[in-house]
């Protein structure tokens, strides 16, 4: 404890937040990043947490909704305290499209909050809430994660444009999608290299980005696959560096 007299005081803080990733700090050590309500994202040590002792190492897994205590460290804050709030990964790594599903939901929301310690409530109120609907199975797993990777871009400003021309701006349902345009495009704005889904494929992108569930989950086989080819595009478009996961969804 003496680093912490060395600050001249202890700084700390109490949140709550779900643990994206972790990874091996020395012999016994993790370091653990996190999304948090009111702090944004977090990377903090987990002392000790791999010992078989230790008093909190199993509640600081991924998917795992915790309240924590933590001070603020000279490079990474320390976790001190940790309660499990929910633990999405019961209901969800026993299932190969969910847990999939939600590995990619998990790394999308590490790199489209990219700054640390930059509140992103909104981010991690959409996090919170795809983890649990996917745990409950009440739909589709890849729905769910299209519709959470629509709302997590729309959230960050990159929401697709579907109902006007990502370029000019004309209103209506446009035939053709290109990515690296921001959306739907009209005739006269198409550039080359757009696709031309079905108008069934953007109306299930639309029900997602609204939440509208019975629309979504009245959707046939060929626009789901199709849905999901253009939103993991687009996502991949927009972030610098991919989200791998998605390869494992999409063979799944």
């Amino acid at each position: 404890m003496s680093g912490i007299r060395d600050n001249g005081g202890v700084s700390l803080y109490r949140d709550e937040g779900v643990v994206l990733r972790t990874q091996k700090l020395g012999e016994a050590d993790r370091i653990v990043t996190l999304l948090t309500r009111r702090t944004g994202l977090v990377r903090a040590v987990g002392k000790g947490v791999r010992r078989t002792k230790s008093r909190f190492g199993a509640r600081l897994e991924p998917f795992s909704h915790v309240d924590l205590q933590l001070y603020t460290g000279r490079t990474l804050d320390v976790i001190t305290q940790a309660e499990t709030v929910r633990a999405y990964g019961e209901s969800i790594v026993g299932d190969y499209s969910r847990y999939t599903a939600a590995t990619a939901m998990l790394e999308t929301a590490e790199k489209i909050v990219v700054v640390e310690k930059d509140p992103a409530l909104r981010q991690f109120l959409l996090l919170i809430g795809a983890l649990r609907t996917l745990g409950e199975g009440s739909h589709d797993s890849r729905l769910v994660l299209d519709a959470y990777l629509l709302r997590s871009l729309a959230v960050a400003g990159y929401a697709p444009a579907l109902n006007e021309c990502a370029k000019c701006g004309t209103r209506g349902e446009h035939r053709s999608f290109a990515v690296h345009a921001g959306g739907s495009v009209c005739t006269v704005c198409r550039p080359h290299g757009a696709t031309h889904p079905a108008a069934q494929t953007l109306q299930l992108m639309l029900a997602l980005l609204g939440g509208d569930w019975p629309a979504a989950d009245a959707s046939e086989e060929r626009h789901r696959n199709e849905c999901s080819g253009l939103v993991a595009a687009y996502l991949q478009w927009h972030l610098e560096n991919g989200i791998r996961s998605l390869r494992l969804v999409e063979r799944s």
